[in-house]
């Protein structure tokens, strides 16, 4: 039975999903990726959505970045009565930084901000800010070639808040890093969350990861992707390492693994 915590503090959800069933057709067949899923985000949540590798996590994300249809459901997104343009107001990171070589890195976190054909002075400006917010000031005139990637991946989240998106989609940004740089980069990525006030949907196949990072966590089974839990994570701020050795860390992570069956 799914535990659907309510959104945080009683707010109005930015992202609502109900029922979201996505099909895939090749060849005349037919592959049910996503089925049933629902799923309220509150504006500020640090939201994680966790399951096994290729269960439909990703096909959640495209939906909600809207990259690909959904089948079956509804999918809001956007606060009621508010104005909320998905070029404008969402940001995407990859698992890859996908930087472009031929361009320095201000110049790939400006790449959105030519794009939507915001003012370039503001955005430059804005693009430094979060280049230093990231701690990559001084790096601005490298290429990425010139970058180690565990940074490649700094300059990605920058240039993902680089037009003031009111929510950041993450899919499995860290995947690819050793793992000393990933909890770093977790570690970044809750300053970032906590200076940027930004609505974040973090997925990862990672258990610790998914209760590290959360204010809430969504869980899904393995493909067809089903809801199978949500929760709150109720630790302390600011998060450090040293909370995997809390009894209430294990007991999340142990409730991840009972509804995965794992």
């Amino acid at each position: 039975m799914v535990d659907q915590d309510s959104v945080a503090d009683g707010r109005p959800p930015i992202i609502r999903m109900r029922g979201v069933k996505k099909i895939y057709r090749t060849r005349g067949e037919e592959f049910l990726a996503v089925q049933d899923v629902t799923l309220d985000i509150g504006e500020g949540e640090l939201v994680t959505l966790v399951g096994p590798s290729g269960c439909g996590k990703s096909t959640v994300l495209r939906i909600l970045a809207g990259l690909q249809p959904h089948d079956e459901g509804e999918v809001e997104i956007g606060v009621p009565g508010a104005a909320f343009d998905a070029g404008r107001d969402i940001g995407m990171v990859f698992q890859q930084p996908l930087l472009l070589k031929w361009r320095r890195v201000l110049e790939n976190v400006l790449l959105p901000a030519e794009i939507l054909g915001l003012p370039m002075r503001e955005a430059r400006d804005r693009a430094r800010d979060l280049l230093a917010m990231v701690g990559l000031a001084g790096f601005e005139d490298k290429y990425p070639y010139e970058l180690s990637g565990g940074m490649q991946q700094r300059a990605a989240i920058a240039r993902a808040f680089v037009h003031d998106p009111k929510i950041v989609l993450m899919d499995e940004p860290f995947g690819a890093l050793d793992a000393l740089t990933r909890e770093r980069m977790n570690l970044e990525l809750l300053r970032i969350w906590d200076e940027s006030k930004k609505t974040i949907l973090f997925v990862t196949h990672g258990i610790q990861e998914a209760v590290f990072l959360a204010t809430r966590v969504a869980v899904l089974t393995s493909g067809p992707a089903r809801m199978a839990d949500t929760f709150t994570v109720d630790l302390p701020s600011p998060r450090v390492l040293d909370m995997h050795n809390d009894p209430r860390f294990g007991a999340y992570t142990h409730r991840i693994y009972q509804r995965l069956g794992l």
